[in-house]
């Protein structure tokens, strides 16, 4: 027969791995969106911000371009293989009349020229935020990441992860529509 102490010695290690197994399991049982990222921001004014324009270093812009209508702020790169992968349909919507300011993230002006200049460039406003600050601030993990900005500078909404076809239609449009 077994002693005390070596049931204790067995039962308390898978004691803790299934406590273990649950706390990392329960995230996935509920359903949870892994790809969900929430963003303290939702709610809140675009932080302040003096960033250049992508084409000219001698244009810089403010806080102030998220006031008076309803738009995207796309942060992307070309470094990001999934912003090549959305950059079509972020034409597309431009193309449907939507406002879409572009935020190129940590990326070389250079480059990021290039890829506009070779895809298009969809973006009413381009910003180049080289050190990565406004999306420090915007608590950007990396591209793409897409803020949906109502007409008073208000985030409403934060999208991790491409634009496409499915994912608008399913999602978001619906989010745009009902922003004002």
């Amino acid at each position: 027969m077994l002693n005390k102490r070596r049931v204790l010695t067995l039962l308390v290690p898978f004691i803790i791995f299934i406590i273990g197994a649950v706390f990392l399991a329960t995230p996935l049982l509920k359903g949870s969106d892994p790809s969900k990222l929430d963003s303290a921001l939702v709610g809140q004014a675009v932080p302040a911000f003096t960033l250049q324009d992508i084409y000219d270093a001698d244009k810089q812009y403010d806080a102030s371009i998220f006031k008076g209508q309803k738009m995207l702020l796309n942060v992307w790169a070309t470094w990001c293989p999934t912003c090549y992968a959305e950059h079509t349909y972020l034409n597309k919507l431009a193309k449907q009349g939507l406002y879409i300011v572009g935020m190129n993230y940590k990326d070389d002006r250079k480059k990021a020229i290039r890829w506009l200049k070779d895809l298009n460039d969809p973006y009413k406003i381009s910003l180049f935020d080289k050190s990565g600050m406004l999306g420090m601030d915007l608590g950007v993990y990396g591209a793409p990441e897409t803020f949906f900005i109502d007409s008073n500078g208000i985030i409403q909404y934060r999208h991790v992860g491409d634009l496409n076809d499915k994912v608008w239609n399913d999602k978001l449009l619906a989010i745009y529509e009902d922003m004002q």
